[in-house]
């Protein structure tokens, strides 16, 4: 059984000085979206990997979408230094309010 983004659960794991958005694969594999606590109420997101047998299956958009709700309901903004993420910003104008100047 392949697990897609449908039935997927993001988790946040956070630390000291970031986090992380977690997706539980099959096999102990993980889909992860890092990110970094900056001055300002914002956080740079800094990495996201999807397993390559679990790609192309919305792993990934899941993982940033959860970032985009957080940011919303926390008042942070967003640095996308992850090419993915930035990539994503762009597709999605309606989050352009949630990018750090």
């Amino acid at each position: 059984m392949t697990t897609t983004a449908q039935d997927s659960t993001v988790q946040r794991e956070k630390g000291e000085h970031g986090g992380r958005y977690v997706i539980r694969l099959e096999s102990d594999d993980e889909a992860v979206m890092t990110y970094k606590d900056m001055p300002g109420d914002t956080i740079a997101i800094d990495h996201t990997f999807v397993p390559p047998r679990y790609r192309g299956q919305g792993h990934a958009e899941l993982l940033v979408q959860a970032a985009i709700d957080d940011a919303r309901t926390e008042n942070l903004r967003i640095i996308p230094v992850c090419s993915y993420v930035a990539a994503q910003f762009r597709r999605h104008p309606e989050w352009r309010d949630l990018l750090a100047p």
